[in-house]
Formats: C-alpha cells, structure tokens, sequence
C-alpha cells in the first residue's frame, strides 16, 4: 500500500513543528520519495542522527507503506 505525500509531510511536521519540509514523489508511484527537512531540532546533531529522528517521526512506516525515502536535513 502506498503512502502520500501529504502523510508523511503531516507525520514530519507533527513530530517537528518548527519544520520546512518538501517532499517529491521520484518515481510517481507513492513508494518512491525525496524529501528535505529543516527544522531547529536537529542543530547539534550528527546527519545519521537528524535521519533517525525523521524515522522516528514516520512511527514505524518506513520499510512497510513507505518503501524508500532519499532525506535531506539539516538545520538551517
């Protein structure tokens, strides 16, 4: 099953809601997005952290309704 974009744009935004997120579906298909996210919680952590915490924020969907998310985040 297939995950929208607006979804996970609302699961990012509940867990950060200081946050700019852009999301792309990249193959047209809901399984396949990009998405870059800016917020201020992720100032002093490490890329694979600022990743963890997105994942976290998508309770458990990734790798089930969300087959593959490409991330960009940072900070600023």
């Amino acid at each position: 099953m297939a995950m929208a974009a607006a979804d996970i744009e609302t699961l990012i935004k509940q867990a950060f809601p200081d946050a700019k997120v852009d999301i792309q579906d990249l193959a047209g298909d809901g399984d396949h997005y990009a998405a870059t996210v800016v917020t201020t919680a992720f100032a002093g952590k490490s890329r694979v952290q600022q990743h963890q915490m997105v994942y976290a924020a998508l309770k458990g969907k990734m790798g089930g309704e969300l087959h593959a998310l490409a991330l960009t985040t940072s900070a600023t």
